[in-house]
């Protein structure tokens, strides 16, 4: 099955790629390594401001966290051409959960993307991963995460 077809069994369509909020592009590739710049998870089309710990549960940052690997394998799929087909290996995330000193669950919260990126990309999307409780995420967003794969040539 490919990925577009694992994609479309859970119903999901990628959505356009965002334009950069600063002074970055979207990815940089070298080799057959891309490079995915931190996205901030979005509802209705804008940041999904919370504090996890504080103004949002787990369960609540795990759908963030969700939300943020469907717009990350959008530019992935833009950095493959247009073609997810070429991805060879999901290599790693680093998430960056805004959250409360006292939090500790910013490894739950990023399994929503951990888990939604091996569901669908199978054996290949199974990576290394950071997650980490932060201060404060860019417009207040809850979850940041950034992706680094491996493409096929």
């Amino acid at each position: 099955m490919s990925y577009y077809e694992k994609l479309s069994a859970l119903h999901i369509q990628l959505p356009a790629v965002a334009a950069p909020v600063a002074a970055y592009v979207m990815y940089v590739q070298t080799g057959n390594t891309v490079f995915i710049s931190g996205h901030v998870a979005k509802k209705d089309g804008k940041a999904w401001v919370g504090q996890l710990g504080k103004t949002m549960g787990t369960d609540e940052g795990r759908l963030a966290a969700r939300s943020v690997a469907i717009d990350l394998m959008a530019t992935l799929q833009a950095a493959c051409g247009g073609d997810l087909n070429r991805v060879k290996r999901i290599v790693k995330l680093m998430s960056l959960v805004n959250s409360t000193p006292e939090y500790t669950e910013q490894h739950l919260v990023t399994n929503g993307a951990s888990e939604l990126i091996a569901e669908v990309f199978g054996e290949q999307g199974k990576h290394a991963r950071s997650a980490f409780g932060v201060a404060q995420i860019p417009m207040g967003s809850c979850v940041e995460i950034e992706l680094i794969a491996e493409l096929n040539p």
